[in-house]
């Protein structure tokens, strides 16, 4: 199905953690928006392969977007010929407008052979011989998100209206912020302080703009203003 806005996420959360307000607030302007997981987590300390494919399917019901897919790559194994050309198929299916990729500092190597992989993929899209399923196809803009670390961006997206549904999509991933069981153990994720740090740094981003919260964009070509004045 053809959407305005394509996120890619390495782990079936991170999308949630990085840009849940975001697409929370396109969803709600109209816009169709796909999400794609690259992997299904199995590298977890906690959760099930079909807990967090649940989990994922649920948050996708919370978010409103159209259609979520997960492309079942190698979790800590993240790289490759095939799978730039399965991420290649993904985005000539979708022909999005704009496509979410994570940013390409990250304490997780995870994202940052995600952020890697995808920025080929979203380039080779475009390439009418590359050899892939689908008619050759150049998103028109590309901006990477944080998950974990995050520097200055180039610019942020107030998402306080659409907050609250980031928090109840975060709230479905339970098996990695609340995993119930004697045999769960803890991690950062499941500290307190993880989901602290989500909303501290995305109350930061607000405060530097005079709004409650919002995610924050890197590009790597200028942004185009019609004159100096604000």
């Amino acid at each position: 199905m053809a959407v305005d806005l394509l996120a890619f996420g390495p782990h079936p959360d991170d999308i949630e953690i990085g840009v849940g307000g975001t697409i929370a607030k396109q969803v709600r302007m109209g816009h169709q928006v796909g999400l794609c997981d690259l992997t299904r987590g199995e590298l977890g300390s906690n959760g099930t392969v079909d807990d967090r494919l649940a989990e994922a399917t649920a948050g996708a019901a919370v978010l409103g977007v159209a259609w979520r897919k997960n492309l079942e790559w190698p979790d800590g194994d993240i790289g490759g010929s095939d799978q730039v050309r399965s991420a290649v198929e993904v985005v000539r299916g979708c022909r999005p407008a704009t496509v979410l990729i994570p940013h390409w500092l990250d304490r997780h190597p995870d994202h940052v052979a995600a952020s890697q992989i995808l920025t080929t993929a979203v380039f080779k899209s475009g390439l009418r011989k590359y050899d892939a399923v689908g008619d050759a196809w150049r998103p028109g803009w590309v901006c990477y998100y944080f998950i974990n670390d995050a520097v200055s961006p180039s610019f942020v997206v107030d998402v306080s209206e659409d907050y609250d549904v980031k928090r109840r999509a975060l709230d479905c991933h339970r098996s990695q912020f609340a995993p119930p069981g004697d045999d769960a153990v803890s991690t950062r994720l499941t500290s307190r302080r993880f989901r602290q740090l989500i909303e501290t740094r995305d109350a930061g981003f607000g405060v530097s703009v005079g709004v409650a919260f919002a995610e924050g964009f890197v590009v790597r070509e200028p942004i185009v203003r019609p004159d100096v004045m604000k």
